[in-house]
Parts: C-alpha cells; sequence; structure tokens
C-alpha cells in the first residue's frame, strides 16, 4: 500500500479543487472497538497536521446502536448527514452493538440495524459508489489459521484490489415482510442491478488497472475479472453485458469472469493470479471478508467508499464488542484507511503535504509488519501482543521519522 497515488483515486478523478489550509475531517467513531480506533486515527491526525503545516478541524459524531439505545429515535444526531455532507472526508471506525433484550445486535423501530445511517445511509446519501478494497499482504505479516500462527501465503503472491458497486444490488432496500396476524410468513429482498451503476463501478475497475500498473503477481497481466453469477441470475446477466462493453473501450487489460462460488476456492489456492477484480454489492460484500484472511485478517483490511463527490474511509472488521475496553484490538486497518483519506484528500485538492501523508502512513505500517513489532494478538499470538495504543504510538513514532518539517 506504498504506492504514490491511492487505491482510492486511480481513474480519471475531476480536476484538483486546489489545496486549502483547512480541511474539514468527520469522524464517526461508532460502537465496540470502534471508538478505540477511531481514537488512534485521530491522534495520528492531530500529530501530522502541525507537521503537514496545515489545519485539520476534527469534528466527531457519535453515532451506532449504543447512541440509539440512549436516544431511542435516531442512530446519530438530527444533523449528522450534513455535517457528512459538508466534509472534506469521513473516517468511520465501526457500527454494531449487542440488543439488550435478545440475540443480535440493536435495530432500530424500523428493522434496520442502528448503525445504519452512517454506513449504508452514507454511502447511498453521498453516492459513494466504489467500495474498493486494497487485498495486500505486507512482508512480516503471516495468518492465524485454525489458532495457530503460520505463514499460509507468500507476500508477493497476494496483490490485488477488489472493487464492489456500493448503492445497489441486494442492499438497496427494496423488499419486506408479509405479517399476517403479526407473525413473519414470507420475506422478500429485490435485487436491483442498473446498467448506469454496473458501468461506472466496472469502467472506475478498468481505469485503475490500468494506472495500478503492475498486473497480477502470476504474471504480470493486467487483467480485470468481474465475480458473477451469470449462468442463474439475470442481474449478472446485465452486468456481464456492460462489463464486455466496457471492457471493448480497454483494448490493453485482459478481462476474465469467474463464477462466484468457483471464485471463492480460486481466490485463496491462486489469489497470485488477480489483480483487479469488479461484483455486485452482497458478492463484494462477501468475497472481500474472504479476501481479508489472505492479508492477515479483518485488522489489516480497508475498506474505501468513494464516489465522485465525497469518500468515507474505514476498517472493515466489526465493532467486536468482546474486545472492546481491552486496548487489544488492532488499530492498523484503521491507520491504513487513515492514509487512504490523506491520500484521497491530497489527490482531490492538489495537495501534495497530503498525498506525502499518506504515504508515509504507509510505509510506516509496512515497517512495523516488517520488522514483526509492536503487533497485537490476531497477528502474533497472545504471548507477543502488544496493546492497540503501543501499535497506534509506534506507527505515529515512524511516520515522524518520514515527514520532517522540511518536508
Amino acid at each position: 500500500m506504498s504506492d504514490p497515488q491511492p487505491v482510492s483515486d486511480r481513474r480519471d478523478p475531476p480536476a484538483p479543487r486546489g489545496r486549502k489550509d483547512r480541511y474539514q475531517v468527520v469522524v464517526l467513531p461508532g460502537d465496540g472497538i470502534g471508538p478505540e480506533v477511531a481514537a488512534q486515527a485521530r491522534a495520528l491526525l492531530e500529530d501530522l497536521a502541525p507537521r503537514l503545516g496545515l489545519g485539520l478541524d476534527i469534528d466527531e459524531i457519535p453515532c451506532g446502536g449504543r447512541f440509539y439505545l440512549e436516544h431511542g429515535s435516531r442512530d446519530w444526531p438530527e444533523e449528522a448527514d450534513a455535517r457528512c455532507r459538508d466534509a472534506d472526508v469521513i473516517l468511520l471506525g465501526a457500527v454494531g452493538w449487542p440488543a439488550p433484550d435478545r440475540p443480535g445486535p440493536v435495530t432500530m423501530a424500523d428493522g434496520r440495524m442502528a448503525g445504519y445511517s452512517p454506513v449504508i445511509g452514507n454511502r447511498t446519501e453521498l453516492d459513494l459508489y466504489a467500495n474498493i478494497r486494497p487485498v495486500k499482504l505486507l512482508p512480516g505479516i503471516a495468518h492465524r489459521i485454525s489458532g495457530q500462527v503460520s505463514q499460509v501465503w507468500r507476500p508477493e503472491h497476494v496483490d490485488m484490489v477488489i472493487l464492489r458497486e456500493n448503492t445497489e444490488g441486494l442492499y438497496a432496500g427494496m423488499g419486506g415482510q408479509l405479517r399476517a396476524g403479526g407473525v413473519a410468513s414470507v420475506a422478500t429482498d429485490t435485487r436491483v442491478i442498473t446498467r448506469a451503476s454496473s458501468e461506472r463501478i466496472i469502467r472506475r475497475a478498468f481505469e485503475l488497472c490500468r494506472t495500478r500498473g503492475r498486473g497480477a503477481p502470476e504474471d504480470g497481466a493486467h487483467r480485470v475479472t468481474a465475480i458473477v453469477k451469470n449462468n442463474v441470475l439475470e442481474g449478472c446477466k446485465l452486468f456481464v453485458e456492460v462489463f464486455d462493453q466496457v471492457g471493448a473501450d480497454y483494448p490493453d487489460i485482459e478481462r476474465e469472469l469467474a463464477i462466484v462460488d468457483a471464485f471463492t476456492q480460486w481466490l485463496v489456492t491462486r489469489p497470485e493470479h488477480y489483480d483487479v477484480c469488479v461484483t455486485t454489492n452482497m458478492f463484494g460484500d462477501i468475497v472481500t471478508d474472504l479476501a481479508s484472511v489472505l492479508q492477515g485478517g479483518m485488522g489489516m483490511a480497508v475498506g474505501c467508499n468513494v464516489g465522485d463527490e465525497h469518500a468515507m474511509f474505514e476498517p472493515i472488521h466489526g465493532s467486536a464488542p468482546p474486545l472492546a475496553g481491552k486496548d487489544a484490538a488492532n488499530p492498523l486497518a484503521m491507520l491504513l484507511a487513515t492514509g487512504e483519506a490523506l491520500s484521497w484528500l491530497g489527490h482531490r485538492f492538489g495537495d501534495d503535504r497530503l498525498t506525502r501523508a499518506g504515504a508515509a502512513v504507509d510505509q510506516a505500517v509496512a515497517a512495523i509488519c516488517a520488522r514483526g513489532e509492536p503487533l497485537t494478538a490476531d497477528l502474533v499470538g497472545e504471548e507477543r501482543a502488544a496493546s492497540l495504543s503501543a501499535v497506534g504510538a509506534a506507527v505515529r513514532a515512524e511516520v515522524a521519522t518520514r515527514l520532517t518539517p522540511a518536508g
């Protein structure tokens, strides 16, 4: 993740808006370990601002299941959506909290999980149509399998990016339940696939493949793989039709199809084959969580939710309530997401101070992983485990060595 241009903006972006003296950053800490990792992101930003010679105005907005339990009507404040829209960039921790009276998460009166507004709501309202997830195994990171830490995949074999359409599919919210006599007897979820949304995410995948430049680890081929179920599903048939039409504009890039169920086995048995992958919303949600295993687990996995005007960055792990308050969660995904946010801001506003900072964060995390300490238990096991706060402090120290006042 040390490339000079972030995966979140590798395409033909809008012309830079022009650098500013101050940038507005919304932080949505959320639930569980969300506030803990978000605090590390905030500490990093507050340390960076004077080094970069700019202002970062941080607007922290509470949200999620615990907020809903305390307030009873919404999962974030009334004005939160407008504050997110006015921000230059958004950082999200994690949402979701156990319901006090039954198994599962806290849900709102409308049946949606408390935390829907900052996650799905922002993706929809801000048109963050591209969920871009880099899947890269950093040297020094092993894999936790069956309770043991071992090297299953090699860093030189894991370097891909998966793009997931982020605004429609099964998450379009078109469905419901038939509750005759007050008891749910039928439920439907309508999957919505449109030509317009398919085209923009597919085109973004091809643009990213072209500017990413290095190709698949296996053979160096510049390749875009569409992950579909077009042997059964009509929406996937449309997605493939658009994929072929858009792909024709990129004769320098190889294109292929992968049926989603088969892709799940190829992903773990032959990750070196993949360069850039693109898929629909639900399929992308599933395969990217599986892909995170290749890079050392959820604690290393970044989600970039990007549109043409707005962007929100997050670790893709959940709120992990059992780890909350123990200073034990892995903050690296949140810090890498912060690096991506800085890089995106830098390209968005033509501000090389921010792009340098984003690169410095990536390099700092890579350096800590390469030397093997300090790292949290999910990466090295309990005996060698460092605390969340120790890892965060180490990243800030490493970043500082790469950003001298002279730049």
